[in-house]
């Protein structure tokens, strides 16, 4: 396999964020007409509160915007020359398949961390840190009608500035619930990397019958970094009616994006998918990398099991799905559920 299929330099990133601004200097022009070369936006919300706890992964928020196909782009004449040269050193973009869509995506997005016990105001030596997690995201797709690459840089900060206690203190205040007594422990400011690779696949559908089908897609990947290091793989299987043109659920996780099919008919289906991590460093478990902190001795393996439904309509697609995340650290009394909400829409 070729080098650049494995190994990303830092450059790349700093192309892909070039890119991006040239993408989203062009979006104008495209709002007053048909969308032939669609943008796609998702806006994801997941909390514990769907299961009725407050505790471990209690709340994620993301916003993503993913460009029409580059080709495309170049083909209309949207993007300037000088922009040709660095998007044809991005991966995959030289694959003579000719089905191959080339898509950059940028996001924003903040995760929150606590233990179980929000009420105390002491250090809980056996659960896990209080932790944030406020961050940018670049990322590259590369897909074709059977397999999509992923190529993510997270950077961002962990700490009192990612300003996660702020946002919970909002949100209680807004709900009037008891706010966390335990801020003052969480881990200490320090930035965050991640840099993250995945491919998925889209096995056909092996049960068809009118607008009704059932097919599975498989990923693999790997994360490295000081926020997180893991390899991880799964699947996910689907039955409806009029299956899209994508690549199964989306989940606020790094490479967990599948895409959107804009000319989509209307349709809806059930599924059910698994991701399995095996972990090397967990910033929010292992604590601070550069200072001392408080950390808990994690788990080497995770699993993720979940299912839901997703909806869609014209432009519009709703996906709700229910997780249940295995024991992240030892002594953690039970797995962990949490609930996703993700609105996806095309302009």
């Amino acid at each position: 396999m070729p080098r650049s299929r494995f190994f990303v330099p830092i450059t790349f990133f700093f192309w892909l964020a070039l890119i991006s601004c040239c993408l989203a200097a062009a979006t104008p022009s495209l709002a007053g007409e048909e969308p032939e070369l669609p943008w796609t936006m998702h806006v994801y919300f997941e909390n514990d509160l769907f299961t009725g706890t407050d505790r471990n992964y209690t709340n994620g928020v993301k916003i993503s915007l993913i460009s029409p196909d580059l080709v495309s782009f170049v083909k209309s004449g949207k993007l300037p020359e000088w922009s040709l040269e660095y998007i044809y050193r991005l991966p995959f973009i030289n694959d003579p398949d000719p089905t191959l869509k080339h898509k950059v995506e940028f996001s924003i997005g903040q995760n929150m961390y606590t233990p179980a016990e929000i009420s105390r105001s002491d250090l809980i030596g056996d659960d896990r840190p209080y932790a944030g997690w406020t961050y940018g995201a670049v990322a590259f797709h590369t897909r074709s009608s059977e397999r999509m690459d992923t190529i993510e840089l997270q950077l961002g900060l962990v700490g009192p500035q990612s300003y996660a206690k702020e946002t919970q203190n909002v949100v209680h205040d807004l709900r009037d619930l008891p706010r966390a007594n335990g801020w003052e422990h969480q881990l200490k400011n320090e930035p965050g990397l991640a840099a993250i690779y995945e491919r998925k696949w889209q096995i056909a559908p092996f049960f068809s019958r009118g607008i009704f089908a059932m097919d599975a897609i498989s990923h693999l990947g790997c994360s490295l970094g000081n926020v997180a290091t893991y390899t991880n793989t799964g699947f996910e299987t689907r039955l409806g009616w009029n299956l899209p043109d994508d690549f199964g659920v989306s989940l606020i996780r790094p490479a967990g994006n599948t895409g959107f099919s804009a000319h989509q008919q209307p349709g809806g289906y059930f599924f059910v998918a698994f991701n399995g991590r095996a972990v090397l460093q967990d910033i929010f478990l292992d604590g601070n990398t550069f200072a001392d902190s408080h950390s808990i001795s994690k788990k080497p393996f995770v699993a993720d099991l979940g299912g839901g439904a997703a909806l869609y309509l014209k432009q519009f697609k709703l996906t709700w799905t229910q997780v249940l995340r295995t024991k992240e650290f030892d002594g953690q009394p039970d797995n962990h559920s949490f609930g996703s909400l993700v609105l996806s829409f095309f302009f």
